[in-house]
């Protein structure tokens, strides 16, 4: 790639020179770009010539020809002047502290955004390389180094107004109240002589603020928001793909303001902050999308912590093979799902997608002609075509009173959200054996323990042989993100020792390469984008019932389940992997190993 010609007067960046460089580099041929250049159009306004060029939905004309689209751009820009090149991850900025760097009005003035300081230098990001008469200004204002970044102007035009109207809300918010929390926060109760005043959870700036974090976190496809309060100050962190991220530290006064607002939109008690409460706001995505988020308080020593659960609706509407299931576990699951009575059960960790599951299934088993009815802790996501009922302890509703009154409700299938003791688990066999469907959840690591499990609630066997049609067991591993996974041969050592670690003792065959994860910008440099689920489906036989009837051990259950085509949660993992939607690692960390396989 030619180097730029050093610029001896400051600038702003042309079309005719963005494109006439992107001949010299062999990206776009001659032709396309002067019919380009004669149509004057494309000149008019006040966009940055980078975004201009982008809006062509030109392809590269070196090989892999990839397209021209203004990340890739903004990259090239930056080899090009010689300058390096960021990706404005808001997640890793302190918004907080960047934006005390310089003000609104000069940073939109010279097109500029802070987006890191330290004591020793401030980065500032710039998409206009030859334009820098700011720069020898500001340093010697701040009487620090300055180094300077190419980013895509547009992200840094819309981050301009994000950083600093939130800046300006949590300052807002901040001179609104003392910061103090009151009573419910242990460490502060040697300032209960000092000034208490508390935030308005309606104060504008509060507002604003909350509105922001949900409209972000749904941006950013977090399955979950957590507001923590600290000693000095707050932090908000999102989980994306199973894994949190600090987003933010926000003052602890701020802070318990959100909690406060967030708790009004939930309809709950704002006034208590010593006991556990949960609550439920419906709202929309900027594209209209209805979101509902499930929210739970908690006290904790520096105040109420809360965690508001994501769920999306359309989750409901994605086929089995969208959640993972490949074409057997599918048709497995079908066997234990479509059977007019019975119990069926999912198992796994918090976590790992089992009410997804479930969900999808009741919404393809809610037809017309049947009568589904729940009884949650709590409702996850509201669907109209069940009717959902849920758990109250403060007047003794429980899993078990719930079955007994929807056994009075004309039910054909009855989803209940745990089977956590015996009452719950011989109202589930009831039910089953006078005629309906039952599904519901456990917490096992594996499918054949679900049988272990219920029996030591106190379920007599010969009862489980009459009732349970089946279990599965089920985990979520990451999945590689699709604009840049990297294909590798499997002949290096250390690949292969962890693909025969995966697959022991089952011995699967090697395939001739896996994907590794890279990183690029579309995944926020993690390499993986969404979650994918692996399952372990037990369908009980009438060999496995005559095991479970006489008492035979679980690793006898297993075992025949192997040989009549169970696959353990590690094998679907490998299958995941050899077909290139996730990696060993991935399947290492939540699959358990395989227990009792003889060599296959």
């Amino acid at each position: 790639m030619a180097a730029a010609k050093p610029q001896p007067a400051e600038h702003r960046l042309t079309i005719s020179e963005i494109v006439d460089w992107l001949i010299e580099d062999g990206l776009v041929d001659v032709a396309t770009a002067e019919l380009f250049k004669k149509e004057r159009r494309f000149f008019r306004g006040n966009q940055h010539p980078l975004v201009i060029v982008g809006d062509q939905n030109w392809k590269s004309a070196r090989p892999p020809h990839r397209p021209l689209s203004l990340e890739p751009l903004t990259e090239w820009l930056a080899k090009r002047v010689g300058m390096d090149y960021l990706h404005i991850d808001p997640l890793k900025i302190d918004f907080a502290g960047v934006t005390e760097v310089m003000s609104s009005a000069y940073a939109t003035r010279f097109r500029v955004l802070p987006v890191g300081v330290n004591s020793k230098e401030v980065v500032i990001a710039t998409a206009e390389p030859f334009l820098r008469e700011w720069e020898r200004e500001l340093k010697g204002i701040l009487k620090l180094g300055i180094r300077c970044v190419i980013s895509n102007p547009q992200d840094i035009e819309r981050y301009q107004v994000e950083f600093y109207n939130l800046a300006k809300s949590v300052k807002g918010a901040a001179r609104s109240g003392s910061g103090s929390t009151g009573i419910s926060n242990f460490e502060q109760l040697v300032e209960l002589g000092q000034a208490n005043k508390q935030f308005d959870a309606n104060d504008a700036h509060i507002v604003r603020i909350v509105d922001w974090l949900l409209q972000y976190a749904f941006e950013q496809r977090a399955s979950d928001i957590h507001i923590e309060p600290r000693r000095e100050t707050g932090i908000v962190r999102f989980r994306i793909d199973g894994v949190l991220h600090q987003v933010y530290q926000i003052p602890a006064g701020v802070l318990n303001g959100m909690t406060s607002r967030i708790k009004i939109l939930g309809r709950m008690d704002v006034v208590e902050k010593r006991r556990p409460q949960d609550g439920r706001v419906k709202t929309r995505t900027l594209d209209g999308s209805e979101v509902e988020l499930r929210l739970s308080t908690l006290p904790t020593a520096f105040g109420e912590k809360l965690v508001m659960r994501i769920f999306d609706p359309e989750v409901l509407i994605r086929d089995f093979r969208e959640l993972g299931f490949s074409d057997e576990d599918h048709q497995r699951w079908k066997e234990m799902t479509e059977r007019p009575n019975g119990i069926v059960l999912v198992t796994g960790p918090t976590g790992s997608g089992k009410t997804t599951t479930l969900y999808s299934t009741l919404k393809q088993l809610a037809t017309i002609e049947v009568n589904v009815c729940t009884i949650e802790d709590p409702i996850e996501m509201v669907e109209p075509a069940f009717n959902q009922m849920q758990v109250q302890t403060s007047i003794d509703l429980g899993f078990a009173e719930g079955v007994r009154a929807l056994m009075r409700q004309d039910p054909d299938i009855i989803m209940v959200g745990e089977v956590r003791d015996l009452e719950t688990a011989e109202m589930a066999v009831q039910s089953a054996l006078t005629g309906h469907l039952v599904l519901s959840t456990l917490h096992t690591n594996d499918a054949p323990l679900s049988v272990a499990r219920l029996l030591e609630l106190g379920v007599p066997p010969y009862l489980l042989v009459a009732t349970l049609n089946g279990v599965m067991a089920q985990r979520l591993v990451r999945t590689l993100c699709p604009h840049c996974k990297a294909k590798v041969e499997l002949d290096r050592s250390e690949d292969e020792a962890a693909w025969d670690a995966l697959v022991a003792p089952w011995k699967a065959k090697r395939p001739a390469a896996v994907y590794k994860a890279v990183g690029c910008m579309e995944c926020r440099m993690t390499g993986f984008m969404g979650r994918v689920g692996i399952y372990e489906t037990l369908v009980c036989t009438a060999r496995i019932k005559e095991l479970i009837g006489r008492g035979a051990e679980i690793a006898a259950v297993r075992e025949e389940a192997f040989k009549e085509g169970m696959k353990p949660l590690r094998i679907s993992g490998a299958m995941k992997v050899a077909s290139g939607l996730t990696t060993i690692e991935e399947v290492m960390k939540v699959a358990p190993p395989v227990r009792d396989g003889s060599a296959r």
